[in-house]
């Protein structure tokens, strides 16, 4: 392992923006964690919500009388973790990842029970400790780093295991902590709040990540492709890709468009392609992203 992380070349450069990153990153979600989740006695899903339990289970102990340090239950959790799946990593994702747990446990230690704790109603705190969560693991994963743990072990399940869905393995390690919020609690609303929080951080992250470059994408079936092509491509500017099909029922020659589009393009290119085949079929589904010519560059 050290020889491999010798191998890591550093650009000061580059560790200075991702420090940065690290530290606004940790300190939104230290926010969500520790002062609206811990602060109305629930847990969201992954290790920082297994790290709230720890603290509220090993209160009162000898040597730990207000409990164990949520900070210090994340990075003791995570050692093992990332032991196991160091291999899966790779040493770079490694590397950035165990400064980012580093600054993650720090913050929320040292920097979050001096600032303004949430008392209020626990649903507002689930949906606005979501929401900060949420922002804090955007500014990290846009420096593809890691807070660890369960992201740890979703991705090395991925590598091991790419046919499984990452949606049901994450569902599944995060829904066991949020149960197990509810039965250390004792009672079902801080499951309840835990799952909101988890949802609510989810899908922020999806939207900050994806949201400004989320696209439709439209399927068309018609017997006039290279009319509809044509009037997609001079109206409404987009490109469109035509292959040739055939009807599985029927047996009849049919063309196959595939176009991408903003959400406010979709009603135009429906209205177009009705008014050259009335009998065509339209499909529309959402895409995360599209990269090319006319959408975000396709540089990384």
């Amino acid at each position: 392992m050290r020889s491999k992380l010798k191998s890591i070349k550093i650009n000061p450069r580059t560790l200075a923006i991702d420090i940065l990153f690290d530290i606004i990153g940790c300190t939104l979600y230290g926010a969500g964690i520790f002062n609206f989740a811990y602060a109305a006695n629930f847990a969201p899903g992954g290790v920082s919500g297994l790290a709230i339990l720890i603290n509220t289970l090993t209160k009162g102990l000898p040597f730990a009388p207000n409990g164990i340090p949520i900070g210090t239950a994340m990075l003791l959790i995570n050692i093992p973790v990332i032991i196991l799946c160091f291999k899966a990593l790779g040493p770079a994702y490694f590397a950035r990842s165990v400064k980012t747990m580093l600054f993650s446990s720090l913050i929320v230690d040292y920097l979050m029970p001096h600032l303004w704790i949430y008392q209020g109603d626990p649903m507002l705190a689930a949906i606005f400790g979501g929401i900060l969560a949420g922002a804090g693991l955007t500014c990290i994963y846009l420096r593809d780093s890691s807070t660890g743990g369960s992201d740890f072990v979703i991705l090395a399940i991925q590598k091991k295991r790419p046919q499984l869905s990452l949606g049901v393995v994450s569902l599944a390690v995060d829904g066991v902590v949020i149960l197990l919020g509810g039965i250390v609690y004792g009672t079902v609303d801080a499951a309840l709040y835990g799952l909101i929080m988890t949802i609510t951080y989810s899908i922020v992250i999806d939207k900050i990540m994806m949201g400004n470059d989320s696209r439709k994408m439209m399927t068309i079936i018609t017997s006039d492709g290279v009319g509809v092509s044509g009037r997609i491509t001079h109206e409404i500017e987009r490109g469109v890709t035509l292959l040739k099909g055939k009807g599985g029922f029927t047996g009849a020659e049919k063309d196959l468009l595939i176009c991408a589009c903003s959400k406010t393009e979709v009603f135009k290119i429906k209205r177009i392609v009705h008014e050259m085949d009335a009998t065509s079929f339209v499909m529309v589904s959402s895409i995360d992203a599209a990269y090319g010519k006319g959408f975000k560059p396709a540089e990384p």
